[in-house]
């Protein structure tokens, strides 16, 4: 099956995830943006990923107008975010980012990747400051945002090669 695998990543992890989905499934790996001005009429499978962004799949448009076109083809998504991959925050976040429609044409899954600061960009760094600050400032602080402020005061990486499997099974099926 000929399989192309296109991401968007801004600190490296949907990246990493990218490279070790298209080594493992023998795909062709690309950047968005190196991806818009090719022809992918003669894959078989598209593969998009990119990077969890306050519940949303960053440029996910760009797929999502392409759907109908590519109606013949299997159709997989991944997202890759900060939070581990049992939070139950997931699967509603990325189900909302589809359709009903769209949703029963896609398959879609979640990597767990991590915060890397150094690799942010400004805006993006600064917007985390905010959070953080407001959560640090809530009174009645639940345990889930007690950990959340542990968990992304500082960079951390939980991404694996282990969490592709679904996606390569998906892939096989």
């Amino acid at each position: 099956m000929k399989t192309i695998v296109i991401y968007t990543s801004q600190t490296g992890f949907t990246k990493r995830y990218a490279q070790w989905i298209a080594d493992a499934a023998g795909a062709e790996c690309l950047e968005l943006s190196e991806a818009k001005k090719k022809d992918l009429t003669s894959y078989d499978a598209i593969i998009y990923g990119g990077w969890a962004c306050a519940g949303g799949i960053s440029k996910l448009g760009w797929f999502k107008s392409n759907l109908d076109k590519w109606g013949n083809k299997k159709l997989i998504v991944f997202c890759v975010g900060a939070s581990p991959e049992n939070s139950p925050e997931v699967a509603p976040a990325l189900r909302q980012n589809f359709s009903d429609s769209e949703w029963n044409k896609v398959s879609v899954f979640y990597c767990p990747g991590g915060f890397n600061y150094e690799k942010m960009s400004a805006p993006s760094r600064l917007m985390m400051k905010v959070f953080i600050k407001t959560l640090k400032a809530k009174k009645d602080k639940s345990e889930a945002d007690e950990e959340m402020i542990l968990m992304i005061s500082g960079s951390y990486d939980i991404s694996d090669r282990k969490h592709i499997e679904p996606i390569l099974e998906c892939l096989r099926n």
